[in-house]
């Protein structure tokens, strides 16, 4: 079945926004989409008759397994693209994701499968996301926030929740990248910030920063 590129963004956000409570508002659907609820709804409607989501009016709602599926293989697609541009042509972590959402829609199965065994069928993208297989299986790490990691404890960086541009560019100054050996060595009562070790260097972190580097988890 051929999906235009903006059904295409609809079932991607949805999947994305699914993950945490199962199901989807309408007002948050048109916030992440920056779209008005009356276009959000008509999508909806479309999208229904594709049978790709369960959707009745002012309920919320989620994918079907058709959906689902398709969902999955944008992801796939897109954070494929990702590792390319980051591991390939060099780009920033900040960079790729604005140029995957034009890639991702290049939907040809053949040039997807090549693409990943060229890369060597990777599990995760620049930012720590988990990439779908071929069969849409996801291998997703265990893994804990750094604010509540545990002190003089080094960990590997895993993932990375917010990843706007300006939250990436920070983390690049500090040197904070996906692998990178991190320690937390003192934890601030008063706001939550945190002392960072990072090789031979030293930062102190804020707690809305820190809540977002995930590192691998470990008992």
């Amino acid at each position: 079945m051929k999906f235009s590129i903006s059904e295409e963004n609809y079932l991607k956000q949805i999947y994305l926004l699914q993950q945490d409570t199962g199901t989807v508002s309408t007002n948050n659907l048109a916030k992440e989409l920056q779209a008005k609820p009356a276009s959000v709804t008509d999508m909806l409607k479309k999208l229904r008759e594709k049978k790709m989501v369960h959707y009745e009016p002012y309920k919320a709602f989620n994918l079907t397994e058709k959906g689902n599926r398709t969902a999955v293989h944008i992801v796939r697609r897109h954070r494929l693209w990702e590792f390319f541009l980051s591991e390939k042509l060099g780009f920033e972590w900040e960079q790729v994701h604005d140029i995957a959402e034009e890639l991702e829609h290049v939907s040809s199965d053949t040039l997807i499968t090549r693409l990943d065994d060229f890369l060597g069928n990777p599990r995760f993208d620049p930012h720590g996301d988990p990439i779908p297989d071929s069969s849409g299986k996801i291998y997703r790490q265990r893994q804990v926030s750094l604010s509540t990691l545990a002190l003089n404890s080094p960990q590997s960086v895993s993932g990375v929740g917010d990843q706007s541009t300006a939250i990436l560019e920070l983390l690049n100054h500090y040197g904070i990248a996906i692998g990178v050996k991190v320690e937390v060595t003192r934890r601030f009562d008063f706001d939550g910030s945190l002392e960072l070790q990072i090789g031979k260097k030293r930062h102190l972190l804020s707690h809305a920063v820190a809540k977002n580097i995930f590192v691998q988890y470990a008992q």
